[in-house]
């Protein structure tokens, strides 16, 4: 018997042999119960990762929701899902202060059990798990996934990642968020790698965006682990961290594997000379998670990498992204059948080598007054590519110059900073796509403010709203 442990939180562990078990017991549970939807609305730890594994044992949809998720989208989730048991910490089993409830221990961890009363939702054939994209409104999308294609996608994820011999991974993720669930805990533990889940405050993040880089490196330095996945603004927060403290990052790490928005060249050689192996990837939910990705040997900076395993990428004649390969069964209420490729609506280039190069989002594109086509994400990237800006979003649609409202990486950067930012990038940029005008943000781009999608996008329109009048005045050209 293989001993070793495989699951690991801040006051358990458990072998293999041990989490089957664990599995199998929950999983009864849920049988018993007759329960065909599950939610979880749980921290990070060993009970999350057993409630995931016994969920798709025992045939039932998971739909994990984020803790950072607002009153009115857990609503819309869990009755689009048709939801009937929730598996929450106590203290978020008061939201449904009317539900039956049963309190139990799972993983070493308090928990209660709550019974709603849902009517069946449409869902596909096989659905495992629903994923809630965070989209630009109040009411995500359900991505219906199948377990098949989770672990078609987990076990290339391994696959690709073996010759660096990954044995132990950090989540620093919140667990609900497809990305960490798939690379972070299914991938790791198909390689036979421990899966290490403190929870989320112990590694710095607090809600969706509010990072402690600090406790983080604290959290890597005391775990020690191989890899860990990160999204580009916490990437950019650790590298100034190292950067004005004069640390490197722990000579453990063999991987920290960056997605969900363009990360830049600038930004991974500064990582890199920290000593952070940093490498960027793309994917997306309806694809079943994390596509392409760039690793050591075969690393492209300022590409997202080649395709893995279990992915297929092309472009279409228009320039749009095309995956096929693990994807989606269809999204949830929604009829329609999936084609073998799915548009992505990125915008990209394959270069002569394979590794995928994104361009941004096609709805994104700017037209401006003088009729050329721009696509914000590239601008955005390269401002944030200059040290004080921490978030930066592009408009300019019909306009004779671009403007851009900026968000700086700490409180007391200077205007003068990000003026002197901004003139550095448009000196990289080609006319037509330098800013004209830009303003200081009133609010950081967060979900907490309303001004991001769950998973960090900007909410673009929002974004616009509260500066408007800004926007709309003289311009200061930089």
């Amino acid at each position: 018997m293989n001993a070793a442990t495989v699951l690991q939180g801040s006051n358990f562990t458990c072998t293999r042999e041990e989490l089957d078990a664990l599995v199998e017991v929950f999983a009864h549970t849920l049988r018993a119960r007759r329960t065909r939807v599950l939610a979880t609305l749980m921290d990070n730890g060993p009970a999350w990762v057993v409630a995931d594994l016994a969920a798709m044992h025992a045939g039932v949809a998971h739909v994990p929701l984020p803790a950072f998720f607002t009153p009115d989208q857990l609503r819309h989730a869990l009755q689009a899902a048709g939801v009937d048991t929730v598996l929450a910490a106590p203290t978020l089993a008061a939201l449904w202060p009317q539900a039956a409830r049963e309190d139990l221990q799972l993983a070493g961890t308090s928990c209660s059990l709550l019974s709603l009363p849902a009517a069946a939702a449409t869902m596909p054939a096989g659905t495992c798990k629903i994923t809630f994209t965070s989209g630009t409104t109040a009411a995500p999308k359900g991505v219906c996934l199948r377990e098949e294609g989770l672990r078609a996608g987990a076990l290339g994820v391994a696959q690709a990642l073996a010759p660096l011999d990954i044995q132990r991974h950090l989540c620093v993720l919140p667990l609900a968020v497809l990305l960490e669930n798939l690379a972070g805990v299914l991938a790791p533990l198909a390689a036979g790698a421990t899966v290490i889940v403190p929870p989320l405050a112990d590694v710095g993040l607090t809600g969706s965006s509010s990072f402690d880089v600090a406790v983080f490196h604290g959290a890597i330095e005391r775990w020690r682990p191989h890899s860990v996945i990160l999204l580009p603004q916490m990437l950019r927060a650790w590298t100034a961290w190292l950067q004005a403290t004069g640390r490197r990052a722990p000579a453990s790490l063999r991987m920290v594997a960056v997605g969900g928005a363009a990360v830049g060249r600038k930004l991974l050689a500064a990582a890199r000379d920290c000593g952070i192996p940093a490498y960027e990837g793309y994917g997306l939910s309806e694809g079943g998670s994390v596509q392409t990705l760039n690793l050591p040997g075969a690393d492209r900076p300022g590409s997202a990498g080649r395709p893995l395993p279990h992915a297929r990428v092309r472009i279409a004649a228009d320039g749009e992204i095309e995956i096929a390969g693990t994807l989606m069964a269809g999204y949830l209420g929604d009829p329609r059948l999936v084609t073998e490729w799915w548009p992505t609506g990125d915008l990209g280039s394959i270069d002569p080598h394979g590794f995928l190069h994104v361009e941004g989002r096609r709805k994104n594109v700017l037209i401006t007054g003088f009729g050329r086509n721009v696509s914000p994400e590239w601008v955005e990237a390269t401002l944030r590519s200059e040290g004080p800006v921490a978030q930066a979003v592009v408009f300019g649609e019909g306009q004779p110059a671009l403007s851009a409202v900026l968000w700086p990486l700490r409180a007391e950067v200077p205007d003068a900073s990000l003026a002197a930012a901004v003139q550095a990038a448009n000196a990289t940029l080609p006319d037509y796509a330098r800013i004209g005008h830009w303003v200081r943000a009133r609010a950081p781009f967060s979900a907490e403010a309303g001004l991001a999608t769950a998973n960090g996008r900007p909410r673009r329109e929002a974004i616009e709203l509260l500066h408007a009048e800004a926007l709309a005045a003289s311009p200061t050209f930089s």
